[in-house]
């Protein structure tokens, strides 16, 4: 602007996920200023329960609205391998405590890929896609934002960035997978990064704003 001046809008985010917090701040900072929801004292567990993603995502906005009465948005993201009839999906984060095989002895995003992985030695159809689905409460207003990005599932993780299941993910079109890109090429071509552009476009529009504060 000429006058010097910058305004920055405020959004919570809520998730207590410090990777997505990281990720999402690292596309929104040069137009929105994201707080966490341990930076404002609210560290419970955030209900995730329903059988969707669109469900799951508007049901932690919808949790969080309610307790501190600010606009805010939610994301659920899910693996959907086609081989496994869309598996682990709305189930992603928690897939190594579910069913069978379980890892009880293993931190669960290392027992999820290790589940995965298992499921499937042998198949040769090893297509996937990443989606994410971002819920936005603006006052009485909903939302939805989608991004998707094609895929196969490789048969051993590479890669030591990212988190959950980057390691064994290839999108199409790349020899890395997500966990061998760096941050900044991870965001050019990922789901979350396709939802979060809709979101900013969205709120970057002349018909819609969120306040400060």
């Amino acid at each position: 602007m000429g006058n010097g001046l910058f305004f920055m809008t405020e959004i919570i985010f809520a998730t207590n996920n410090q990777h997505k917090l990281l990720e999402i701040r690292s596309m929104l900072e040069n137009s929105f200023r994201v707080h966490g929801l341990s930076e404002l004292g609210l560290d419970e567990d955030i209900p995730e329960d329903h059988e969707t993603l669109e469900e799951n995502a508007f049901q932690k906005a919808e949790f969080v609205y309610d307790k501190l009465g600010r606009s805010c948005f939610a994301d659920d993201t899910g693996l959907e391998i086609e081989a496994l009839g869309g598996a682990p999906g709305v189930y992603s984060a928690r897939y190594s405590r579910m069913g069978s095989p379980v890892y009880p002895e293993m931190e669960v995003a290392a027992g999820n890929i290790r589940k995965v992985l298992e499921k499937m030695k042998g198949v040769q159809n090893r297509t996937a896609r990443f989606r994410t689905v971002i819920a936005l409460i603006l006052g009485d207003n909903r939302y939805t934002f989608e991004g998707v990005v094609e895929g196969s599932i490789i048969t051993e993780q590479r890669g030591a960035d990212g988190f959950g299941y980057d390691p064994i993910f290839l999108p199409h079109g790349s020899d890395k997978t997500f966990a061998e890109m760096d941050l900044a090429d991870k965001n050019l071509v990922s789901h979350r990064a396709m939802a979060v552009q809709k979101l900013v476009n969205f709120l970057q529009s002349d018909h819609h704003s969120i306040k400060k504060g």
